[in-house]
């Protein structure tokens, strides 16, 4: 995006301001290939892809967002009718994919029961069990471990996004680093692959294991401090908008992209819940609602129906569908390590139990688990398991929740929970790489159990930081947000 001039505001002479991800002529292309994907009416569809065509409009930006030029006159104002005319068309898969909870719940046979409280020695609730203490205690060093994994995951994916996956294996390849085992680096890189495949700009000078000093501001981290700050102020009985007002307290809204920068908009123009996730947002079963989940399940260890229910309340600001069981899969997920449990599978399963079996975030989850089972061996074979992935989901944007699902049920059960396996794998499968090394560290870190269980090629370069423009929390220590963390489960 080209930025304003400090002193008028304004783009300097002879150059545009492109805003990503909000322009009405970049997202037609979006809300097509959306309307594809749903099945809607396919004669009505390609009679406005033409309408659309025929007027000079351009297919999505397969990687921006957003194209590099201005419109011609009168397409932003068509572009703005094609995709009202697009969101009016109905779903074929709206029964089997609903986004109120309700109707979640009726569609999830398993979904998980309420937990119940253990009895203390004097026979009062005592959710820590018989040792609260040493509960307490190695919740707190699970936590720990969960912020560092997710760190280390994110931002060994940085230098990366939006790479294909070609690029991604060339990069790590030229380098000595394939399979993927530790941070990429551009030390030895041939200036041809350099040149090929450029590092993600703005996070080189963050993320390469040269340039690591702290964990780098990233959406994927600022998302979970949002979260500790909504339970803060408002507990579990937080609505949706408090979310919205949060955010527009709080929440820069040059830090937000996709549907959420959407959603934003749709805020200002004075548009409410759940209004924000529909209108004229072609990014509403994208990944954004999944990377903001991890804290409803780190304060809700062992409750994992509680912590999708909460997930839920957060995601349909911005999403709908897919999008929303994508955070509501990863709270449950994430409620479940922090909980004890003792394998991804178990993570897994529970997940799916809040999402409908019937839905094509189900469908993925479970097809990326059956990837990894028909190429089991170390590292070197996830490759094929990649390959198979992108040749399935070869339709859909490289943010979208779909595919990054499958990706990540596919890394984490292939490296069996493993930490370094699980968030290496993940981000050499290419897609949304910082995004899901974070969630697959988030989850493995807690598998861990403790910060001591991480190997400290990951967690040393971060050194106790990470940097935020959330007020606050810029240059906040890990081990101070676990404890926050805790805190908070224990207000719960």
């Amino acid at each position: 995006m080209t930025a304003a001039s400090p002193q008028t505001g304004v783009a300097p002479a002879g150059r545009l301001l492109r805003l990503t991800w909000t322009q009405p002529e970049d997202l037609v292309g979006h809300e097509l290939n959306q309307a594809a994907q749903d099945g809607r009416d396919p004669e009505r569809v390609a009679a406005i892809a033409a309408r659309w065509r025929d007027a000079g409009g351009h297919p999505a930006p397969p990687r921006a967002g957003a194209s590099p030029g201005p419109p011609p006159a009168g397409l932003r104002e068509l572009a703005e009718r094609l995709l009202d005319e697009l969101a009016a068309l109905p779903s074929p898969l709206a029964e089997r994919e609903p986004t109120d909870l309700a109707a979640i719940r009726a569609a999830c046979p398993d979904w998980p029961a309420p937990r119940r409280a253990a009895a203390g020695r004097d026979g009062s609730d005592d959710r820590e069990g018989r040792d609260g203490r040493d509960s307490r205690d190695e919740l707190l060093a699970r936590l720990h471990a969960a912020w560092l994994g997710r760190a280390a995951g994110c931002v060994l994916g940085k230098p990366v996004e939006k790479l294909p996956l070609a690029g991604i294996r060339a990069l790590a390849q030229a380098t000595g680093n394939w399979p993927l085992r530790t941070w990429f680096t551009a030390r030895g890189l041939p200036r041809e692959v350099a040149e090929a495949y450029p590092w993600n700009r703005r996070s080189r000078a963050t993320s390469l294991a040269e340039t690591i000093d702290g964990a780098p501001e990233d959406d994927d981290l600022n998302y979970p401090l949002l979260g500790l700050l909504l339970l803060r102020r408002h507990g579990t009985a937080f609505t949706t908008a408090d979310v919205a007002a949060l955010w527009l307290d709080t929440l820069p809204a040059g830090r937000t992209f996709t549907a959420e920068r959407v959603a934003y908009r749709n805020l200002l123009a004075g548009l409410e819940p759940p209004l924000t996730a529909s209108y004229r947002n072609p990014f509403r079963e994208w990944i954004g609602a999944q990377i903001r989940a991890d804290v409803f399940g780190w304060t809700h260890p062992g409750a994992p129906g509680r912590a999708a229910e909460l997930a839920h309340r957060d995601a349909v600001l911005t999403h709908t569908a897919n999008g929303v069981y994508g955070a509501m899969f990863t709270a449950a997920a994430v409620a479940a390590a922090a909980g004890g449990a003792t394998s991804a599978d178990e993570c897994l399963r529970t997940g799916l139990a809040v999402v409908p079996p019937g839905s094509r975030y189900a469908e993925a989850v479970r097809a990326g688990i059956e990837a990894a089972r028909a190429h089991p061996g170390g590292d070197e074979e996830f490759a094929a398991v990649a390959d198979r992935l992108h040749d399935r989901f070869a339709g859909h944007h490289w943010v979208h929740v779909l595919p990054n699902a499958a990706l990540l049920a596919a890394a984490l059960t292939h490296a069996g929970g493993d930490f370094s396996g699980s968030i290496c794998r993940v981000v050499s499968g290419g897609w949304d790489t910082d995004s899901n090394g974070a969630t697959a560290g988030s989850i493995t870190g807690l598998l861990a159990g403790s910060p001591g269980a991480l190997p400290e090629r990951w967690t040393a370069p971060l050194k106790n930081r990470l940097a935020t423009s959330i007020g606050g929390f810029d240059g906040t220590g890990f081990d101070t947000l676990a404890a926050q963390t805790l805190e908070l489960r224990e207000a719960a």
